[in-house]
């Protein structure tokens, strides 16, 4: 799919590019093919559920969802009010392979591997706590109508 001149400067007015700085952005292959599946990525929500939580500082539970939207930005309404940042360092692995996914037209939703857990490894091994999350990722409509109620 090819990328127009319209989107093109968007892109470059939202990461602040000269025209210099755009020509180079052009020339790589992989940044058309990315913005031409931008649409496809805003249009999910990745979501990574708490399903096992002991000895969280953070007070995280089961049950807990944190919410990111396609290109891997938090959203920070929807999801707890704190979220502990240990926690993130293996998410983010995680929905960086969802965007790979989604870039080579593969439902993120068949990974085999779709669990990880925070960087605490619990009491039992020295730590304090541990929490276990688990990946989907979900239509944006499912968050904008769960969260309108």
């Amino acid at each position: 799919m090819s990328v127009d001149d319209r989107m093109w400067r968007f892109m470059q007015k939202r990461l602040g590019y000269s025209d210099d700085e755009l020509q180079r952005f052009k020339e790589n292959p992989r940044n058309e093919d990315v913005m031409s599946k931008a649409a496809l990525l805003m249009d999910k929500v990745i979501v990574l559920e708490v399903v096992e939580a002991h000895g969280c500082n953070s007070r995280h539970r089961m049950g807990d969802k944190f919410y990111f939207d396609g290109a891997g930005n938090l959203l920070t309404k929807p999801s707890p009010e704190k979220i502990c940042v240990f926690s993130l360092c293996n998410a983010m692995l995680m929905i960086f392979a969802v965007s790979e996914m989604l870039y080579a037209g593969v439902d993120p939703n068949t990974m085999r591997f779709k669990r990880t857990n925070c960087f605490d490894v619990g009491l039992q091994c020295g730590g304090w706590g541990r929490i276990v999350l688990e990946l989907s990722v979900q239509d944006r409509t499912q968050l904008d109508t769960a969260a309108n109620g």
